[in-house]
């Protein structure tokens, strides 16, 4: 079994906003699969898919960001599932907006939802699928960045990019993190 959670802010003022990429991702990705209804279940949202004979459960943690873990810990722990099981997307202020990248883990490089997740799960060693959503502007703090939604001019990168999020989730369920990465991963330019 697998688990595939998206980090966000439960709420209609956090929706569309820079922060809730992981649930605009997860939706996005319910859309293309056939799910089971979505239930509240560990202080989260979650329905499940077939992927090639394998549950995959779909989770949105309605705790607020900062609180994630609280939500994917005991979900983890309920359906027995190991932490290099739980592919974990979330929004990455140091990546281009709409780029993606894939980690097998690592540290929360200030992400205080990903702090919450390697804090309940005890380990940093889960898959991070990261979403750019670029750099704040120099008059703007970080929480006014992560909590304003994408501009206009940035909507159709946004909309590819969590496209391309989703190929990659269900391209490395079948393939594993390490093949994943290789295929799904920016190439570098030399």
């Amino acid at each position: 079994m697998k688990i595939i959670v998206g980090l966000g802010n439960p709420g209609k003022e956090y929706e569309r906003t820079r922060h809730n990429i992981g649930f605009m991702v997860i939706d996005a990705l319910a859309e293309t699969v056939e799910h089971t209804p979505w239930k509240e279940e560990q202080k989260a949202l979650v329905c499940s898919f077939m992927h090639e004979g394998e549950k995959v459960l779909l989770v949105k943690p309605q705790t607020y960001m900062n609180s994630s873990g609280e939500a994917v810990g005991p979900l983890m722990r309920y359906y027995k599932v190991a932490p290099a099981d739980v592919f974990c997307v979330y929004d990455d202020m140091d990546l281009p907006v709409g780029k993606l990248r894939i980690r097998p883990g690592g540290s929360a490089g200030g992400h205080n939802g990903i702090k919450s997740l390697i804090a309940h799960m005890g380990t940093e060693a889960f898959p991070h699928f990261r979403f750019g959503i670029g750099r704040p502007l120099p008059q703007w703090t970080v929480v006014d960045h992560v909590l304003a939604p994408f501009p206009k001019d940035q909507e159709e990168k946004v909309a590819s990019g969590i496209q391309n999020m989703v190929k990659a989730l269900l391209g490395t369920l079948t393939l594993g993190i390490n093949q994943g990465m290789n295929r799904y991963n920016p190439k570098r330019r030399h």
